[in-house]
């Protein structure tokens, strides 16, 4: 009979009982903690962003090729909604979300597709309530519409500004093409107290100035489109108007221009807006499409709906400031 060999104890064990099959000792990492697993791969957050920066980047190389290329649509008004998505709304957010922090009201009262007409108050010195406006249609409703915005003629002969707006959708603020745009599906915004709105002085703030012969009125009845009042609250503190130096304004061809507490005293520090709580409230549409598209010529109609609008747009403010908590904190 063969004796069975003894078993001695040896410090050299198999390896197959001290490991996995198929591991290394190169791949194991000892983790003692969620601070060692965070620094070993990355936290949740990390993993999560950096999907978002490769996207964020592809999508600017794409935007670059096609801007080099010349492959990008522009409408008969000059519309350029590739540049308008991803350059002049992405340098207006910030403003939007952090500076202003604008909040919005009624959104669903502005329709998913379709012509509608949106009339609100305009105020500030300088224009920023339509820019802001803008990015509210864009950013906040579902749809994502842009605002194709009507505009003075002077803001069209401004080296620069005017061809921004063009592209950015905006035409000038005159029936033939407010009716084209609107009887075409588009989304247009008109603010009808004009310069005399956004130049009145700080004292009269929210007290809306007259709004023109409804010519806004006309284009909507014409079209058959629903007219949205919006009220915007915050625009009048960012630059509070307390005086105007009109030689200078003559000098310039400007219809005003403006002193305010802080410009032209502090220079081009002067021209920071202060940082008030905005917002912006769409109202219940008014139809159009129940009123005789001949009407549209009729004196007494346009005056009666473009007082209803303009009411509708007083009353809101009143109400929005009463509820305000704040200008500046919110």
């Amino acid at each position: 009979m063969t004796p069975r060999r003894r078993a001695t104890h040896s410090s050299a064990a198999p390896r197959a009982q001290e490991e996995p099959v198929g591991t290394t000792e190169a791949q194991v990492i000892p983790l003692r903690s969620r601070d060692d697993a965070d620094e070993a791969f990355g936290t949740d957050e990390e993993q999560a962003a950096a999907p978002e920066w490769e996207e964020a980047l592809a999508d600017l190389l794409a935007f670059l090729r096609r801007r080099l290329e010349g492959d990008y649509p522009v409408d008969e008004f000059g519309f350029d909604a590739d540049l308008t998505e991803h350059v002049i709304l992405p340098a207006l957010r910030p403003l939007y979300r952090s500076w202003f922090r604008v909040e919005t009201i009624g959104m669903d009262h502005v329709p998913d597709v379709g012509g509608a007409l949106v009339v609100a108050n305009h105020s500030g010195t300088f224009p920023l309530d339509s820019l802001m406006t803008a990015v509210a249609l864009h950013d906040d409703h579902p749809a994502q519409r842009h605002l194709r915005m009507l505009g003075a003629d002077l803001m069209f002969r401004l080296p620069v500004v005017g061809a921004l707006a063009r592209k950015q959708g905006s035409t000038l603020a005159c029936t033939p093409d407010a009716v084209r745009l609107m009887s075409s599906g588009e989304l247009v915004g008109v603010w009808p107290e004009g310069f005399k709105g956004i130049g009145k002085p700080f004292r009269d703030r929210y007290k809306l100035q007259r709004f023109g012969r409804g010519g806004f009125v006309s284009a909507a009845l014409r079209c058959g489109v629903p007219i949205i009042p919006c009220a915007i609250v915050g625009a009048e503190e960012i630059y509070p108007k307390i005086g105007d130096i009109k030689p200078l304004a003559r000098l310039f061809g400007a219809p005003y221009f403006p002193i305010t507490p802080l410009f032209p005293a502090l220079g081009p520090l002067g021209l920071v807006p202060l940082p008030s709580k905005w917002y912006i409230e769409f109202g219940e549409p008014i139809r159009t499409d129940e009123i005789d598209p001949a009407d549209a010529d009729d004196p007494m109609t346009v005056f009666n709906l473009t007082d209803q609008v303009r009411e509708t747009i007083q009353h809101t403010l009143y109400r929005l400031l009463s509820q305000r908590r704040s200008t500046f904190l919110g």
